[in-house]
C-alpha cells in the first residue's frame, strides 16, 4: 500500500456519490476507480468525481492490482456477495449496512476477513458521529446514571412502488433492515445485545413498512424503537439514565445536537458526514487491523441477529434471497 489508500467504490447510486464526495476530504485517500453494471454510468461518476479509472463490472475493479480497499454501496441483496468477492481478491472492505441479510452470510464474510487478515467493516456512520462517541464517554463516566431506557426512531413516507429497493424483497427492501438498523445500533451500543425481542408492524408484498420494537434487556433495562416507510417519524432518540437524560432532537442517525440534562452540545459536521467513519477505515487500514473497536465484527453480528429475531416476530425474511 502506498501512502494513500487508494479506494475502488462499488456501484454508482446516491449513497456512493455521497460517500465518494467526504473520501476526496480525506487527504491520506485516493478514489482510484468506480465500477457499474453499466459502464457509462461509471464513466459519468468519474467524470463527476475526478475517479481515473471507470469499469462496467465490480469483477474488473476488484481485479486492479491497485485498488487497496473496496466501498460496497450495491443494494443490500449484493453486499454478502460483493465483500466475500472483495476480500478473495484481497481487498479491505467498507460495506454500506446491513453488510448482509442473514447472520449466517454476515459470519462468512467475517470468517474470511479475519483468515486473510484483510480490514472488513459495516458502514454504520453513526458510529463515528462525534456526539455520538461524546455520548458513550459520558454515559461511561456516569454523566446520566445507570442507562434504564432507550427511545430512537427513524422514518419517512415514501410512495409503495414494487420496483423501489426499499418496497422490493428481492433488492432487500423494508424498514427495518435500512432505517430501523440505525436504533437497534444505537441501542446496542448503550445497552448490547437484547435477551428479549418483541416486534410488531405490517407487511406489504413481503417487505415491511412499519415496525415497532421492544426490546428487553437484564434488570429491566429495555428499549422502544421504531422504522416506518409510511409515517414521518421524528428521527430523533432519547436516553433515559437514573440520573439524568440525553436527547437528540432529530436525525438520531447523525446527530448535530445533543443536549445532556439540559445542556446543548454541538458539533461541526465534517463534508457529508461521513468523514470520521472513513478517517476510521484508513487508520485501521495503516495499522494492520481487521476490525474497529468502535463497529466490531461482533458489534454487526449482535445488531443483525436482534433485527433477524424482530423480522422474524412479523413474518418477515430474507432467507433465499440472492
Amino acid at each position: 500500500m502506498q501512502n494513500r489508500l487508494r479506494w475502488g467504490v462499488v456501484a454508482t447510486g446516491g449513497i456512493a456519490d455521497v460517500v465518494t464526495g467526504d473520501l476526496r476530504l480525506l487527504p491520506d485517500a485516493e478514489v482510484l476507480a468506480v465500477s457499474s453494471r453499466a459502464l457509462p454510468k461509471a464513466e459519468a461518476f468519474a467524470a463527476k468525481h475526478g475517479i481515473p479509472r471507470a469499469y462496467g463490472d465490480y469483477a474488473d475493479l476488484l481485479a486492479d492490482p491497485d485498488v487497496d480497499v473496496v466501498y460496497v454501496a450495491t443494494p443490500h441483496v449484493q453486499h454478502h456477495e460483493v465483500s466475500r468477492a472483495a476480500l478473495e481478491a484481497g481487498k479491505h472492505v467498507l460495506c454500506e449496512k446491513p453488510a448482509a441479510l442473514t447472520s449466517a452470510d454476515l459470519r462468512d464474510v467475517v470468517d474470511l476477513a479475519r483468515e486473510r487478515g484483510l480490514f472488513f467493516m459495516e458502514a454504520v456512520w453513526t458510529r463515528f458521529n462525534p456526539l455520538v462517541t461524546r455520548l458513550g464517554d459520558l454515559v461511561a463516566a456516569g454523566e446520566i446514571g445507570e442507562v434504564r431506557s432507550v427511545r430512537a426512531d427513524f422514518g419517512f413516507t415514501l410512495p409503495h412502488d414494487p420496483a423501489h429497493r426499499l418496497w422490493n424483497r428481492d433488492l432487500g427492501g423494508g424498514s427495518l433492515f435500512d432505517l430501523g438498523i440505525y436504533p437497534v445500533s444505537f441501542a446496542h451500543l448503550l445497552l448490547g445485545e437484547p435477551e428479549v425481542v418483541h416486534a410488531h408492524g405490517s407487511l406489504v408484498g413481503g417487505v415491511d413498512a412499519e415496525l415497532g420494537m421492544l426490546l428487553g434487556y437484564p434488570g429491566g433495562a429495555h428499549a422502544l424503537l421504531g422504522s416506518s416507510l409510511v409515517s414521518p417519524l421524528k428521527d430523533g432518540a432519547v436516553v433515559y439514565g437514573t440520573k439524568g437524560l440525553v436527547e437528540f432532537p432529530e436525525a438520531m442517525y447523525n446527530p448535530a445536537r445533543m443536549i445532556v440534562n439540559g445542556v446543548e452540545h454541538t458539533h461541526a459536521q465534517e463534508g457529508a458526514g461521513y468523514v470520521p467513519q472513513l478517517r476510521e477505515v484508513v487508520a485501521r487500514v495503516a495499522a494492520g487491523e481487521v476490525e474497529s473497536p468502535s463497529m466490531t465484527h461482533d458489534d454487526s453480528l449482535a445488531v443483525l441477529r436482534t433485527m433477524e429475531r424482530a423480522a422474524a416476530a412479523v413474518g418477515l425474511s430474507y432467507e433465499g434471497v440472492r
